[in-house]
Protein backbone atom coordinates (compact mmCIF):
# COMPACT_ATOMS: atom_id res chain seq x y z
CA UNK A 1 0.00 0.00 0.00
CA UNK A 2 1.09 3.47 -0.84
CA UNK A 3 -1.96 5.06 0.46
CA UNK A 4 -1.24 8.12 2.77
CA UNK A 5 -2.64 8.21 6.15
CA UNK A 6 -3.26 10.45 9.12
CA UNK A 7 -3.49 10.00 12.66
CA UNK A 8 -6.45 11.73 15.08
CA UNK A 9 -5.95 12.11 18.44
CA UNK A 10 -8.86 12.89 20.74
CA UNK A 11 -7.28 14.01 24.01
CA UNK A 12 -10.19 13.90 26.69
CA UNK A 13 -9.63 13.96 30.74
CA UNK A 14 -11.12 10.40 30.51
CA UNK A 15 -10.24 8.99 27.38
CA UNK A 16 -8.13 9.19 24.72
CA UNK A 17 -9.65 8.66 21.62
CA UNK A 18 -7.32 7.81 18.19
CA UNK A 19 -8.57 7.58 14.92
CA UNK A 20 -7.16 6.90 11.38
CA UNK A 21 -8.46 8.91 8.55
CA UNK A 22 -7.47 9.07 4.81
CA UNK A 23 -6.83 12.34 2.71
CA UNK A 24 -10.76 12.33 2.11
CA UNK A 25 -11.67 12.21 5.54
CA UNK A 26 -13.20 8.87 6.01
CA UNK A 27 -12.74 7.49 9.33
CA UNK A 28 -11.12 4.14 8.91
CA UNK A 29 -9.99 2.42 12.11
CA UNK A 30 -10.48 3.69 16.16
CA UNK A 31 -8.96 2.91 19.02
CA UNK A 32 -9.90 4.43 22.53
CA UNK A 33 -7.99 4.00 25.81
CA UNK A 34 -7.78 5.44 29.63
CA UNK A 35 -6.18 9.25 30.02
CA UNK A 36 -4.85 8.26 33.35
CA UNK A 37 -4.64 11.92 34.74
CA UNK A 38 -3.91 11.00 37.68
CA UNK A 39 -0.58 9.42 37.32
CA UNK A 40 0.56 12.53 36.02
CA UNK A 41 1.48 14.35 32.43
CA UNK A 42 4.48 11.83 31.66
CA UNK A 43 1.60 8.95 31.89
CA UNK A 44 -0.43 10.84 29.53
CA UNK A 45 2.28 11.43 27.30
CA UNK A 46 3.25 7.65 27.59
CA UNK A 47 -0.26 6.56 26.51
CA UNK A 48 -0.83 8.86 23.92
CA UNK A 49 2.07 7.78 21.68
CA UNK A 50 1.24 4.00 23.09
CA UNK A 51 -2.09 4.13 21.49
CA UNK A 52 -1.04 6.04 17.95
CA UNK A 53 1.74 3.15 17.26
CA UNK A 54 -1.18 0.19 18.53
CA UNK A 55 -3.65 1.36 16.22
CA UNK A 56 -1.50 1.51 13.53
CA UNK A 57 0.13 -1.74 13.96
CA UNK A 58 -3.74 -3.02 14.50
CA UNK A 59 -4.60 -1.65 11.15
CA UNK A 60 -3.46 -2.83 7.50
CA UNK A 61 -1.42 0.34 7.10
CA UNK A 62 2.44 0.45 7.63
CA UNK A 63 4.17 3.06 9.97
CA UNK A 64 5.67 4.74 6.94
CA UNK A 65 2.43 5.68 6.05
CA UNK A 66 1.68 8.08 8.33
CA UNK A 67 1.50 11.31 6.67
CA UNK A 68 0.99 13.30 9.85
CA UNK A 69 -0.97 13.34 13.48
CA UNK A 70 -2.93 16.02 14.77
CA UNK A 71 -4.27 15.91 18.22
CA UNK A 72 -6.83 17.98 20.00
CA UNK A 73 -7.47 18.91 23.66
CA UNK A 74 -9.66 20.91 25.79
CA UNK A 75 -7.99 24.07 27.04
CA UNK A 76 -5.92 26.81 25.99
CA UNK A 77 -3.29 25.86 22.72
CA UNK A 78 -0.31 28.22 21.59
CA UNK A 79 -1.15 26.23 17.83
CA UNK A 80 2.18 27.96 16.47
CA UNK A 81 4.71 26.80 19.07
CA UNK A 82 2.88 23.17 19.88
CA UNK A 83 2.30 23.60 23.25
CA UNK A 84 -0.57 22.93 25.57
CA UNK A 85 -0.64 26.06 27.59
CA UNK A 86 -3.44 25.21 30.20
CA UNK A 87 -5.37 21.85 29.94
CA UNK A 88 -6.88 21.18 33.11
CA UNK A 89 -8.96 18.10 32.37
CA UNK A 90 -5.82 16.42 31.57
CA UNK A 91 -3.30 18.05 34.13
CA UNK A 92 -0.84 19.87 31.09
CA UNK A 93 0.36 23.29 32.07
CA UNK A 94 3.13 24.45 29.43
CA UNK A 95 3.45 21.27 27.94
CA UNK A 96 5.16 21.49 24.50
CA UNK A 97 3.29 18.50 23.15
CA UNK A 98 4.25 18.95 19.55
CA UNK A 99 8.05 18.64 19.89
CA UNK A 100 7.63 15.55 22.20
CA UNK A 101 5.45 13.58 19.97
CA UNK A 102 8.09 14.67 17.27
CA UNK A 103 10.81 13.09 18.83
CA UNK A 104 8.87 10.21 20.08
CA UNK A 105 6.96 9.60 16.85
CA UNK A 106 9.34 10.70 14.13
CA UNK A 107 6.21 12.18 12.62
CA UNK A 108 5.19 15.40 11.81
CA UNK A 109 2.37 16.84 14.58
CA UNK A 110 0.05 19.70 14.79
CA UNK A 111 -2.50 20.65 17.74
CA UNK A 112 -5.64 22.20 18.66
CA UNK A 113 -8.32 22.96 20.74
CA UNK A 114 -11.18 20.38 20.96
CA UNK A 115 -13.82 23.11 19.81
CA UNK A 116 -11.52 24.59 16.64
CA UNK A 117 -10.69 20.50 15.65
CA UNK A 118 -14.53 19.24 15.59
CA UNK A 119 -15.44 22.24 13.16
CA UNK A 120 -12.75 21.05 11.08
CA UNK A 121 -14.07 17.35 11.29
CA UNK A 122 -17.74 18.53 10.73
CA UNK A 123 -16.59 20.97 7.29
CA UNK A 124 -14.77 18.52 6.67
CA UNK A 125 -16.33 14.94 6.12
CA UNK A 126 -19.47 15.75 8.10
CA UNK A 127 -22.52 18.65 7.78
CA UNK A 128 -20.83 21.28 6.49
CA UNK A 129 -18.92 18.46 3.69
CA UNK A 130 -18.30 20.62 0.28
CA UNK A 131 -19.19 23.56 2.32
CA UNK A 132 -15.94 26.37 2.38
CA UNK A 133 -17.64 28.73 5.50
CA UNK A 134 -19.08 27.19 8.40
CA UNK A 135 -19.27 28.25 11.94
CA UNK A 136 -19.81 24.88 14.50
CA UNK A 137 -21.25 25.59 17.79
CA UNK A 138 -20.75 22.88 20.67
CA UNK A 139 -23.32 22.64 23.11
CA UNK A 140 -22.24 21.09 26.43
CA UNK A 141 -21.51 21.90 29.66
CA UNK A 142 -20.23 25.49 27.78
CA UNK A 143 -20.26 26.71 24.56
CA UNK A 144 -17.45 26.10 22.38
CA UNK A 145 -17.13 27.40 18.59
CA UNK A 146 -14.96 27.05 15.56
CA UNK A 147 -14.79 29.09 12.42
CA UNK A 148 -14.15 27.92 8.91
CA UNK A 149 -13.14 30.37 6.59
CA UNK A 150 -12.81 29.30 2.93
CA UNK A 151 -11.68 25.54 3.94
CA UNK A 152 -9.28 26.96 7.00
CA UNK A 153 -9.47 26.84 10.53
CA UNK A 154 -9.61 30.99 11.47
CA UNK A 155 -7.40 31.02 14.41
CA UNK A 156 -6.81 34.74 15.20
CA UNK A 157 -3.66 36.66 16.39
CA UNK A 158 -3.56 34.12 19.50
CA UNK A 159 -5.72 31.37 18.44
CA UNK A 160 -8.22 32.55 20.55
CA UNK A 161 -10.88 32.94 17.40
CA UNK A 162 -14.02 31.09 17.65
CA UNK A 163 -14.56 31.30 21.47
CA UNK A 164 -18.58 31.85 20.37
CA UNK A 165 -19.94 31.28 23.79
CA UNK A 166 -18.27 34.14 25.30
CA UNK A 167 -19.71 36.34 23.07
CA UNK A 168 -21.68 39.19 25.28
CA UNK A 169 -25.27 39.20 24.01
CA UNK A 170 -27.15 39.05 27.24
CA UNK A 171 -28.25 42.53 28.49
CA UNK A 172 -26.91 43.94 31.28
CA UNK A 173 -29.86 43.36 33.70
CA UNK A 174 -30.20 40.18 33.02
CA UNK A 175 -26.50 39.11 33.14
CA UNK A 176 -24.74 37.00 35.19
CA UNK A 177 -21.25 36.30 35.60
CA UNK A 178 -19.79 33.68 33.13
CA UNK A 179 -16.86 31.25 34.02
CA UNK A 180 -14.45 33.39 31.69
CA UNK A 181 -15.07 35.80 34.79
CA UNK A 182 -16.91 38.48 32.37
CA UNK A 183 -20.71 39.30 32.37
CA UNK A 184 -23.70 38.52 29.91
CA UNK A 185 -21.64 35.41 28.08
CA UNK A 186 -23.77 33.42 25.74
CA UNK A 187 -22.36 30.26 28.24
CA UNK A 188 -24.21 31.48 31.06
CA UNK A 189 -27.97 30.46 29.23
CA UNK A 190 -27.37 28.52 26.19
CA UNK A 191 -25.38 25.60 27.52
CA UNK A 192 -26.38 22.33 29.83
CA UNK A 193 -25.19 24.50 33.15
CA UNK A 194 -27.10 27.86 32.16
CA UNK A 195 -30.17 25.78 31.26
CA UNK A 196 -29.70 23.72 34.46
CA UNK A 197 -28.88 26.94 36.21
CA UNK A 198 -32.25 28.62 35.23
CA UNK A 199 -34.69 25.91 36.05
CA UNK A 200 -33.07 25.34 39.51
CA UNK A 201 -33.71 29.29 40.06
CA UNK A 202 -36.94 28.66 38.61
CA UNK A 203 -37.38 25.69 41.33
CA UNK A 204 -36.05 28.07 44.02
CA UNK A 205 -38.21 30.44 43.31
CA UNK A 206 -41.33 28.67 43.53
CA UNK A 207 -42.26 28.79 40.14
CA UNK A 208 -44.97 26.08 39.44
CA UNK A 209 -43.30 23.15 36.96
CA UNK A 210 -42.95 19.90 37.04
CA UNK A 211 -39.26 20.42 37.63
CA UNK A 212 -39.75 20.66 41.05
CA UNK A 213 -40.67 17.15 41.45
CA UNK A 214 -36.81 16.35 40.61
CA UNK A 215 -34.23 15.36 42.74
CA UNK A 216 -31.52 16.46 40.29
CA UNK A 217 -32.69 18.10 37.20
CA UNK A 218 -30.36 17.88 34.26
CA UNK A 219 -30.49 19.83 31.03
CA UNK A 220 -32.78 16.44 29.40
CA UNK A 221 -35.07 17.31 32.16
CA UNK A 222 -35.67 20.72 30.81
CA UNK A 223 -35.71 19.34 27.19
CA UNK A 224 -38.49 17.01 27.81
CA UNK A 225 -40.50 19.19 30.26
CA UNK A 226 -40.57 21.75 27.56
CA UNK A 227 -41.96 19.36 24.88
CA UNK A 228 -44.80 17.86 27.03
CA UNK A 229 -45.89 21.98 27.61
CA UNK A 230 -44.20 22.80 30.67
CA UNK A 231 -44.51 26.71 30.93
CA UNK A 232 -41.02 27.25 32.77
CA UNK A 233 -39.48 24.41 30.92
CA UNK A 234 -40.44 26.23 27.55
CA UNK A 235 -39.55 29.88 28.60
CA UNK A 236 -36.33 28.37 29.72
CA UNK A 237 -35.45 27.01 26.33
CA UNK A 238 -37.21 29.57 24.55
CA UNK A 239 -34.50 32.00 26.51
CA UNK A 240 -31.72 29.71 25.21
CA UNK A 241 -32.38 29.89 21.49
CA UNK A 242 -33.21 33.33 21.36
CA UNK A 243 -29.44 34.48 22.59
CA UNK A 244 -28.09 31.09 20.54
CA UNK A 245 -30.05 32.83 17.27
CA UNK A 246 -29.01 36.39 18.42
CA UNK A 247 -25.19 35.73 18.91
CA UNK A 248 -25.79 33.91 15.07
CA UNK A 249 -27.22 37.09 13.77
CA UNK A 250 -24.05 39.04 15.08
CA UNK A 251 -21.48 36.21 13.34
CA UNK A 252 -23.34 36.05 10.16
CA UNK A 253 -23.11 39.89 9.55
CA UNK A 254 -19.75 40.16 10.77
CA UNK A 255 -18.43 36.35 8.87
CA UNK A 256 -21.01 35.49 6.35
CA UNK A 257 -20.61 31.55 6.65
CA UNK A 258 -23.34 29.82 4.44
CA UNK A 259 -23.54 27.15 7.60
CA UNK A 260 -24.46 27.29 10.85
CA UNK A 261 -23.80 23.84 12.46
CA UNK A 262 -24.61 22.64 15.92
CA UNK A 263 -23.08 19.75 18.04
CA UNK A 264 -23.11 18.69 21.54
CA UNK A 265 -24.91 17.16 23.81
CA UNK A 266 -28.00 19.80 23.63
CA UNK A 267 -27.85 19.43 19.57
CA UNK A 268 -30.03 16.34 20.09
CA UNK A 269 -33.08 18.04 21.31
CA UNK A 270 -33.50 18.26 17.71
CA UNK A 271 -36.61 20.27 15.53
CA UNK A 272 -37.68 21.91 18.89
CA UNK A 273 -34.32 24.02 19.26
CA UNK A 274 -33.66 24.37 15.94
CA UNK A 275 -36.80 25.83 15.01
CA UNK A 276 -36.38 28.60 17.51
CA UNK A 277 -32.84 29.59 17.14
CA UNK A 278 -33.60 30.06 13.07
CA UNK A 279 -36.63 31.94 13.60
CA UNK A 280 -34.71 34.48 15.94
CA UNK A 281 -31.71 34.44 13.56
CA UNK A 282 -33.89 35.50 10.95
CA UNK A 283 -35.70 38.22 12.86
CA UNK A 284 -32.25 39.69 13.97
CA UNK A 285 -29.75 39.18 10.56
CA UNK A 286 -30.65 41.51 7.92
CA UNK A 287 -32.59 39.34 4.88
CA UNK A 288 -29.99 39.53 2.23
CA UNK A 289 -27.15 38.17 4.99
CA UNK A 290 -29.56 35.42 5.43
CA UNK A 291 -30.28 34.32 1.77
CA UNK A 292 -28.66 30.66 1.31
CA UNK A 293 -27.28 30.53 4.96
CA UNK A 294 -28.79 27.21 6.79
CA UNK A 295 -28.51 26.15 10.69
CA UNK A 296 -28.25 22.87 10.89
CA UNK A 297 -27.48 19.22 13.51
CA UNK A 298 -23.80 18.07 13.13
CA UNK A 299 -23.48 14.94 11.95
CA UNK A 300 -20.08 13.39 13.62
CA UNK A 301 -21.60 12.87 16.84
CA UNK A 302 -18.15 11.69 19.12
CA UNK A 303 -15.80 11.11 16.03
CA UNK A 304 -16.00 14.85 15.08
CA UNK A 305 -12.53 15.21 17.49
CA UNK A 306 -10.74 12.46 15.60
CA UNK A 307 -11.30 13.24 12.23
CA UNK A 308 -10.92 16.48 12.62
CA UNK A 309 -7.76 16.27 14.37
CA UNK A 310 -6.23 14.07 11.67
CA UNK A 311 -7.57 16.53 8.83
CA UNK A 312 -4.96 19.31 10.43
CA UNK A 313 -2.60 18.64 7.90
CA UNK A 314 -5.17 18.92 5.40
CA UNK A 315 -7.60 21.53 6.13
CA UNK A 316 -5.71 24.23 7.92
Amino acid sequence: MSEQIYVGVDLGGTAIKVGICDAEGRLLQTFEGPTEVAKGPDTVIDNIENYIRRIVEESPYDWSQVAGIGAGVAGFTNVKEGVILLAPNVGFKDVPIRAILEERLGKPVKIDNDANVAALGEAWSGAGKGIDNCVCYTLGTGVGGGIIINGKIVQGFSGMAGELGHIAVIPDLEAIQCGCGKMGCLETVSSATGIIRMAKDAVERGDRTSLSLLEDIAAKDVFDAAKAGDEVAVRIISRAAFYLGKSMAAVAVTLNPERFIIGGGLSKAGEFLFEQIRETFKKLTPEPVTRGVSIVPAQLGNDAGMIGAAGLFLRS
